[in-house]
């Protein structure tokens, strides 16, 4: 198979379906070169590969699309140089078909290892013809149907009706007839025949025969009755015997018999001699021409069958077919023995030279074309980098849009329902005047590597990063009703992550904080340079909202997503108190303490021990003073007569606890009140004590102490919130 048709075939796929769906088609064909080298030969298999790929990732039916490309081969070689060899095969399209079968023929001069189909015509009338097509390849019917067709409407400007009339296929051929019906008005033309008187002159039969060295004369029994002289010389003794057991006929594609000879005289035959040639010995020169190699050398004729009634035999007038000089030596044959009165001496001594300067022109083309298959192949990897490196900044749909050409602003759209996540790191500001600039920035190329492999698993946009920021968005640029289960997903996945990555200014492990907001956004590319895909809207700030006022180690979620995901099952969402968020108002809140598959208690665990540690300047700084006396969370369940032994401190400022652990016995710690050291009595808490109806609001706790400047008995009412003093419920 030569790198012209397969140059074609990705030609068409491009032009088609696109350079990615054709580079699809190529990877999913196990096809490796991106280029074809026209007259090089590649794998029988490389064709049968596409179309089954091209049919796999497409959908075009596997028939429909070898029509196609039979018919996009015609304009695509006519289109290369060989318009004019078409159009000179015949004056009407039945004088194209029936020289079919001949113009491989010719083409074998510039594809020598050409391996051509057979095509024989009959039963001609003025409608049309009957088509016999065989080949030794399969899976290429349709493809000649195009190509029939095409050539029709191209140079004849008639339409051609196909039709299969049989199709069989053996291991080794296959074999179809086609019924082509046209406008053939010309046949009538061609069959009449001149009928004046003519004079014949007689000729002597040696005289003939030695005018065609390489002629044979066989009769009705296949029996060999002449062979020419020349023949004689490179083949033992052909006359009397069987001309069908010392030859085989390669083309037509037909056995060897009196009846299909007879009925294909308007085909070029070759034959092919079943023994090998005698290599002839000139003695007393000062070279003897003898096989220059051990392979078998076998003679090949190309010529016309034609039947001579008055020997009631059939004469085939042949000539040597000579790839070279050294395939015509090894045969025993001389430029002398070929005939004086055609071009067969001309041929074979042009074909050399030009045949050397064909092998290195072509031998250069190889070289040239081997350079830019590497440098194609090292582009393609360049351009997989690139693309790799622009869909990691803009998505793929709208990065495509402006390598069109569309402005920046045509890429916005406005998405009526996303989900967007913020998330920042507690204390960053802390952490990075603790360490040096390096170390900063290895850390958060450590958090977000993780976030974005886990950004890809959770189907969310990474929209971009600002210093400790990060910000991730579900339903856009993809659509999707699931968005905000894809960000709940995220956010618990990031806490996950949070547990193995350590703060690098301290021994304990790092913290972020998370908000969650869902509502109509803006997304796409504005402005020329540094092109990024962003998001507008109220809804990116009051997710943002969320994050500031969100705690460590806790989603804090706005009502909007919280009634998006009420009606999945095992998420478990806490109420919050409203809060005043800045340029929103008043807002109801929510803390999501579990997701399908998660267990609610761990992330608890995680939030109260994250609560535990020291505050720093920045963390204080970001969070409203109420917000720094909650000190209740929910952890677990327990009966409700069990108690609770809580150590905590007193401060007379404002009513705060600090729970440095819990334990099921009794124990003693210090408070601080005003600078000095108090005793404070141990507090014993059972459930009886707590209005449950009012947990999520507030806890009633009646505090003893022994500060004689205090009242007795002081009841403290304190919201919950922030891990500081905890008790199981």
């Amino acid at each position: 198979m030569y790198g012209l048709l397969l140059e074609n075939i990705f030609d068409y796929l491009k032009q088609t379906y696109g350079n990615n769906v054709a580079d699809e088609i190529r990877k999913r064909a196990n096809i490796s070169q991106s280029n074809f080298v026209t007259h090089q030969v590649y794998s029988e298999t490389l064709i049968p590969r596409v179309r089954d790929a091209t049919y796999a990732i497409t959908g075009t039916p596997k028939d429909e699309l070898m029509e196609q490309l039979g018919v996009a081969f015609v304009h695509y070689v006519r289109q290369h140089g060989y318009e004019r060899v078409l159009k000179v095969f015949g004056r009407q399209m039945r004088d194209f078909i029936n020289g079919l079968d001949n113009l491989h023929e010719y083409l074998r001069f510039s594809y020598p290892k050409l391996k051509p189909p057979s095509f024989v015509c009959q039963n001609e009338t003025k409608e049309g013809l009957t088509l016999y097509y065989r080949t030794k390849r399969k899976g290429f019917l349709y493809y000649v149907k195009g190509q029939i067709r095409a050539v029709g409407n191209l140079f004849y400007n008639t339409d051609v009706d196909i039709e299969v009339i049989s199709h069989t296929e053996t291991e080794d051929l296959t074999q179809v007839v086609f019924q082509l019906k046209f406008d053939n008005s010309s046949f009538e033309d061609s069959g009449t025949q001149i009928t004046a008187e003519k004079t014949y002159l007689p000729v002597n039969s040696k005289i003939f025969f030695n005018a065609f060295p390489f002629h044979l004369v066989f009769n009705r029994d296949m029996l060999i009755r002449s062979a020419g002289k020349i023949l004689e010389q490179v083949l033992e003794k052909l006359e009397g015997k069987q001309i069908d057991t010392e030859f085989s006929m390669l083309r037509p594609l037909l056995e060897f018999t009196w009846k299909n000879v007879m009925s294909h005289t308007n085909n070029v035959f070759t034959l092919q001699s079943v023994n090998e040639t005698m290599a002839l010995k000139k003695g007393g020169t000062d070279y003897e021409v003898c096989p220059v190699s051990h392979r078998p050398t076998y003679l090949r004729l190309k010529g016309q069958m034609m039947y001579v009634e008055e020997w009631d035999s059939i004469l085939f007038l042949g000539t040597p077919i000579m790839e070279n000089l050294d395939v015509m030596f090894r045969a025993g044959l001389y430029i002398n023995d070929l005939s004086m009165h055609d071009s067969s001496r001309d041929l074979v001594l042009a074909g050399t030279q030009q045949s050397a300067e064909l092998k290195l022109a072509l031998d250069q083309e190889q070289s040239k074309n081997k350079n830019l298959e590497e440098t194609m192949k090292k582009l393609d990897a360049e351009m997989k980098r690139t693309d790799s490196l622009l869909y990691q900044m803009i998505p793929k749909t709208v990065a495509d849009r402006l390598r069109k050409g569309e402005p920046a602003v045509n890429t916005c759209q406005s998405f009526e329902s996303v989900t967007v996540l913020f998330s920042d790191v507690v204390g960053f500001t802390t952490i990075c005047s603790q360490i040096s600039p390096m170390q900063v920035v290895g850390m958060l190329n450590v958090i977000y590597t993780i976030f974005d492999q886990l950004s890809e698993k959770n189907q969310v946009y990474k929209v971009e990063t600002i210093g400790d920021a990060y910000m991730v968005v579900a339903g856009a640029p993809i659509k999707t009703k699931y968005h905000a289960h894809h960000i709940c997903n995220m956010a618990f996945d990031m806490l996950d992550a949070t547990l193995n990555l350590e703060n690098p200014s301290s021994e304990g492990n790092m913290a972020i904080r998370i908000g969650v907001h869902s509502g109509a956004v803006v997304a796409g590319v504005v402005g020329m340079k540094m092109p990024r895909y962003c998001l507008f809207g109220d809804t990116v700030n009051t997710a943002s909202r969320m994050e500031t006022t969100g705690e460590a180690m806790k989603v804090h979620v706005s009502e909007t997503t919280k009634q998006l995901i009420d009606s999945g099952e095992g998420y478990v969402l806490h109420e919050r108190k409203t809060l005043q968020v800045k340029g929103k108002g008043l807002m109801k809140t929510y803390w999501l303490a579990g997701i399908p598959g998660r267990d609610p208690t761990k992330y608890a665990k995680l939030a109260y021990k994250a609560a535990l540690c020291p505050k720093t300047e920045d963390s204080l700084a970001e969070e409203p003073f109420e917000e720094r006396t909650e000190v209740f969370s929910l952890l677990g369940e327990v009966d409700q007569t069990d108690v609770v032994s809580l150590v905590c401190s007193y401060s007379a400022s404002h009513a705060s606890f600090t729970g440095e652990d819990l334990h099921a016995s009794r124990m003693n710690d210090f408070g601080k009140r005003r600078g000095k050291e108090k005793e404070v009595n141990d507090l014993n808490i059972s459930m009886n004590d707590i209005n449950r109806d009012k947990f999520r609001s507030k806890v009633i706790l009646h505090v003893d102490h022994n500060d004689t400047e205090d009242e007795n008995t002081r009841e403290n009412v304190l919201p919950v919130g922030r891990s500081k003093l905890c008790f199981i419920l």
